[in-house]
Formats: C-alpha cells, structure tokens, sequence
C-alpha cells in the first residue's frame, strides 16, 4: 500500500531524513519506534506531504505522491493524527468531527460515521458540544482519532498517540488502534511506547538519527536484546 524508497527530507539545513526506506502492506499495523529526534515524525510528514522530501519517492497504492499536495493526498486516502493531537480548541466536539469530513459530500455517509466515532468513544457523545480545548489529554487523543477516521482513511498515520497519557488511558487508545485496524484500515504507527506498540504491530522499523537501524517481525524485535535494553527497559 505504501512504499516510501530512500528519502532524504530536511529542515533548512538539518538533514533530519537519510535515506530512510519502509514499506506498510495493505491490512497491517507497522511501528516505527526511536527516541526523541530521530526523525520519526518528518517521516510521517514527508508521507502526508507537509515536509517534502528533497530526494527519494513516496508512493500510494502504486501511485507516486512525493510532490502531491497534502489535500490530494487525503482524498487519495491517507489521513494523518498529529503528535500534539492538533484539536481546534474553540470548536466542540462535534465540530472537530466535522472538520475530519471536509473533503466529503455524502451526507449519509459522514452521519453514519460520526455515529461510529461515539460507539469507538462514548465519552465524545457525552462531550459532543464541549470546546475542544476544555477535553482532558485523552479526550482530546480520541477526538484527534476520530476527527481522522470521519475522512474515511485507507492508511491512517498515528504519531504518538500515548503521548502525555495516563497507562489506563494509553490502554484505551490501542485497543481502539487495533479495533480500527481489525475493521480494515492500515497503520503506520510512531510511538515511544515501543512495548505497547511491537504488542499490537505486525512488523516495526527502528530509526536512529534518521536511519532505519532495524526491522523486523513485532515479536522478533521485541525478543531482540539490543532493542530489549535500549527501548523497552529490559537489562
């Protein structure tokens, strides 16, 4: 589904991509996990477009999108929840949804899955006309979810969705990351929390100064005693 060939992507004269190549199959769940500063955000960004990689190619379904505008790129199916979440914190919670859906004209269509948004998060129908910015952390991580899914994403980028949560929260969130992957939709997930992200991922990469040092089946690169010791806590 996607394939993304020796990029490099930079910011001014950081070269924060170096020839970083993955590919995500169509119905997996891939996590690219790495410290602070490896590059595992502009990798997301250089996918949806916002930082375009100067070398290299990113292609979609067979489709190069390397120089496609990031709307076009949404359309086509790829649809991106920011670290930081990004809610419009004046909005309400059923505003925000709204704005998942810009692109779409089938009426029907973005009820039904506004519907569905409320049934992944029941608390968003309890909180539907609450400002954005009034939502708790994890709140707020389950609107940025859901405003994402009212676009209807073939492949759904995820960076740091556990980001400043609390465990039981961080629970939450995944058991509906793998819900949503169950139902169809692909993933590409960025996450410190590597033990919780190899737990529900097919394959991961590991980046480092960005690099991929590393991939590998899930289970093979948490059983791994170099990745054990440097990211999950393991001695």
């Amino acid at each position: 589904m996607l394939k993304v060939n020796n990029i490099h992507t930079y910011y001014g004269n950081i070269h924060a991509i170096k020839g970083l190549s993955l590919q995500v199959d169509k119905g997996e769940i891939v996590t690219l996990i790495g410290s602070n500063g490896a590059g595992k955000s502009t990798t997301l960004m250089s996918i949806s477009g916002i930082t375009r990689p100067k070398k290299g190619t990113i292609s979609f379904e067979g489709q190069d999108i390397t120089s496609t505008l990031t709307d076009k790129i949404v359309a086509m199916g790829v649809t991106q929840v920011p670290e930081g979440r990004m809610i419009f914190p004046r909005l309400n919670v059923y505003e925000n949804l709204l704005m998942g859906a810009y692109l779409r004209k089938d009426r029907k269509g973005i009820k039904k899955d506004e519907e569905r948004s409320f049934e992944l998060f029941p608390i968003l129908k309890e909180r539907r006309k609450q400002a954005g910015g009034t939502l708790s952390g994890g709140e707020q991580q389950m609107l940025a979810i859901a405003r994402a899914l009212m676009a209807r994403p073939k492949l759904l980028l995820l960076d740091e969705p556990s980001l400043g949560l609390a465990p039981i929260v961080v629970e939450n969130i995944f058991e509906v990351i793998t819900q949503i992957n169950q139902e169809g939709v692909t993933i590409l997930l960025v996450e410190q929390n590597a033990q919780m992200a190899l737990q529900i991922a097919n394959r991961g990469y590991v980046l480092e100064t960005g690099k991929i040092i590393m991939e590998g089946e899930a289970q093979d690169l948490m059983n791994d005693k170099s990745i054990q010791a440097a990211y999950l806590g393991i001695d």
